[in-house]
């Protein structure tokens, strides 16, 4: 199943993707929010929905999250371009964890803004987890029975502030910078998490291209760590890290400009569309 955030008719709801649009399940069922719809019972979906695809406007898959813990330098290939570029030395033996605010993400086909002081506006595409069962110092072997599903993020980065110090939070939570979505595909439906191709696109261009079973620390891992800081609930976002290709690691470097069109897609789970504009 494909569940998604949205507005339509200057109301926001939640829903499903069926029968080639979306079953508006914040009107056909009690559940608030999808968050508490990934915490409790899935309901019955019938094919016919409410509105075309067309007709709505996506937002975060979710938009309230508690936490939003990133990854950074969690493929190899991409540590590799980064220490290249002297920014780093070893691989990180422990997941190199930051957060991120949720106003920092905007949805799918809605614009990324480029930040304005800075040119140095980076993509990079990544695999997130959803969670949907909360728990608290989660064993890895049990870590995917707290998994409700996985969404596209566009991880967008503005490099100069990100290096500014040590700390990268700066660089990684300029508003709406970053994307999500278009929905969370849920767990069920992803047999083979490794197998998950991830490519990113600007203009048309291929600039990233892995497969997630090429991360350093893995979902389970990951999973166990951020729970050992603070308990995970439903509706928190785990971004798994980025593959190598970023903009600022080419040469010439390619950094985002209004006007770009950045797509993510990741097989068997969505395709994430957003075009660069300047406010």
């Amino acid at each position: 199943m494909r569940y998604l955030t949205f507005s339509v008719d200057g109301r926001k709801t939640f829903g499903a993707v069926t029968g080639g649009g979306v079953a508006d399940l914040g009107k056909r069922t009690g559940f608030a929010s999808l968050k508490d719809l990934l915490a409790g019972d899935a309901p019955e979906i019938h094919d016919q929905p409410d509105y075309s695809l067309g007709e709505i406007t996506y937002l975060p898959p979710i938009d309230d999250p508690v936490h939003i813990w990133c990854l950074a330098l969690n493929y190899p290939e991409h540590h590799d371009e980064v220490q290249a570029a002297g920014r780093v030395q070893e691989l990180p033996k422990q997941p190199a964890l930051f957060a991120r605010a949720r106003d920092s993400l905007t949805g799918h086909e809605q614009p990324l803004r480029h930040p304005g002081v800075s040119e140095q506006y980076d993509f990079e595409g990544e695999l997130a987890v959803v969670i949907g069962k909360p728990g608290f110092r989660i064993p890895a072997a049990e870590a995917f029975a707290h998994v409700a599903g996985y969404t596209v993020m566009n991880e967008g980065s503005v490099r100069d502030w990100q290096f500014h110090t040590r700390q990268i939070t700066p660089g990684k939570n300029f508003l709406r910078s970053g994307a999500i979505g278009p929905w969370i595909t849920t767990a069920d439906e992803v047999s083979d998490v490794d197998s998950l191709r991830i490519t990113t696109t600007v203009n048309g261009e291929v600039m990233q291209d892995d497969r997630a079973g090429s991360m350093v620390h893995k979902i389970p891992r990951f999973i166990e760590y951020v729970s050992s800081i603070a308990p995970l609930y439903p509706g928190d976002i785990l971004a798994t890290g980025t593959p190598s290709g970023v903009g600022f690691s080419r040469k010439p470097p390619v950094f985002l400009r209004e006007g770009d069109m950045c797509e993510v897609a990741i097989e068997g789970v969505g395709v994430l569309r957003n075009r660069v504009g300047r406010d």
